[in-house]
């Protein structure tokens, strides 16, 4: 039976739904960030289309205030429902969308609500997150590229849509409804909403197209909208996007996703003593500018915390040293 685990991070929390010795879905929250679902107080700086949208500021962040009714002026205080959270985007990320309301404020669910988890995760005994393939799934979710039986899943987040490109040594047929077994775990896996398209080999014939979507539409859960599979092995998928997906938010910040997993593994260090963190200095740097971070590793772990920089390391090849192990 599928299984929610929860974990109260430093930096971050995190869940994963374990089915067997798989995860399913998995999501990460960082902290102080606007929730989908919250309710604030907002004014309205700017109107793009008289009557149909706007940009609201609140406290935190910003927002595209859409539909707009015509009786909001601009400067107007006003309260809206946060129906997107910002996406994080290289360059200018994207700002939250938001609708007016005249509900009461409130916060959005957090990510152990959403779950409905009933405590958290402990940190002592044996690391299931770490055995359900928790780094792996982060590798995955950083560089895009995603094996499965038979072939290799080519992830690549743009502002318009996330797309896979299925590639693979099986007969065509075969490692199209292979591909669209794998893009449909991965999708649900990384929490991937939008506008979503999969590349997978042609494939003559309308009814032979149909096996890659059958196959497709018995793992991803409802709800979604999608396209057939046309004669050139496309399939369009279409599903609701209240926040980022995995990917995006790693991607958007590799750095902070970096320190963040490094802390994480040396919380779960084996030994005792001080422990010393090496990475790239950029990882460091993060790290030493949220000084709330390592105190609280300090904390959970009874031991002195000593964080080295080293040139010539890439940002996802940071360890641990335990000075008795």
């Amino acid at each position: 039976m599928p299984e929610w685990l929860y974990e109260e991070g430093i930096g971050e929390n995190r869940a994963i739904l374990v089915e067997g010795d798989d995860i399913v879905e998995a999501a990460i929250e960082l902290p102080a960030s606007i929730r989908f679902g919250a309710i604030v107080e907002a004014r309205l700086t700017q109107i793009h289309v008289a009557g149909r949208r706007g940009l609201a500021v609140f406290d935190g962040g910003e927002a595209i205030v859409e539909p707009l009714p015509r009786h909001i002026n601009q400067g107007q205080a006003i309260r809206i429902e946060i129906v997107r959270e910002p996406i994080p985007e290289a360059g200018k990320p994207k700002p939250a969308r938001a609708r007016f309301t005249e509900e009461a404020p409130r916060q959005g669910p957090a990510l152990l609500e959403r779950i409905g988890t009933p405590a958290p995760q402990g940190f002592g005994g044996d690391d299931r997150f770490e055995a359900t393939g928790w780094s792996e799934l982060l590798e995955d979710a950083m560089t895009g590229e995603i094996a499965f039986v038979g072939g290799l899943l080519r992830m690549s987040v743009t502002p318009a849509m996330t797309l896979f490109d299925v590639d693979g040594a099986l007969a065509p047929a075969e490692l199209a409804v292979a591909g669209a077994e794998a893009a449909a775990r991965a999708i649900r896996r990384f929490g991937i909403g939008g506008s979503i398209g999969v590349d997978l080999p042609t494939i003559p014939g309308k009814a032979e197209r149909q096996a890659p979507a059958a196959a497709f539409d018995a793992v991803l859960p409802q709800p979604f909208e999608r396209t057939g599979v046309n004669g050139f092995g496309f399939l369009q998928i279409v599903r609701r996007r209240p926040r980022a997906s995995l990917p995006e938010l790693l991607q958007g910040d590799p750095v902070g996703a970096a320190a963040r997993a490094l802390l994480r593994r040396a919380e779960h260090a084996p030994g005792v003593g001080e422990r010393i963190l090496r990475a790239a200095p950029s990882v460091i740097a993060r790290i030493e500018a949220n000084p709330e971070w390592r105190d609280r590793l300090a904390r959970r772990i009874g031991s002195a915390v000593v964080l080295q920089a080293e040139h010539g390391l890439a940002i996802s090849a940071g360890h641990v040293h335990s000075l008795h192990v």
